[in-house]
């Protein structure tokens, strides 16, 4: 099973939030997810995001990939970073 870190679409018409969840990829974006772990808001001025290091770190360990934009939230919140120097 090929486990994928991305967003998943929450909220209104041109006021979208997301969260990020864990699935398989072959699962659709909207579709079944394994585990959340963590909210991701774009609208408000600075965005706003919030992550379990712990479970990101878990999922990272066991092979999950993140998508480009996760990847990104990872890096800015020194998660990508504690990742790789474990490893």
């Amino acid at each position: 099973m090929a486990v994928k870190i991305r967003l998943k679409r929450m909220g209104k018409r041109r006021s979208a939030s997301f969260r990020l969840i864990v699935s398989d990829s072959r699962n659709a974006t909207t579709g079944r997810f394994v585990e959340e772990i963590g909210y991701y808001d774009p609208t408000t001025e600075p965005e706003t995001y919030e992550i379990d290091e712990e479970k990101a770190l878990k999922w990272l360990n066991n092979g999950a990939r993140p998508s480009s934009t996760v990847k990104s939230l990872f890096k800015k919140s020194g998660i990508l970073a504690k990742y790789h120097n474990e490893n």
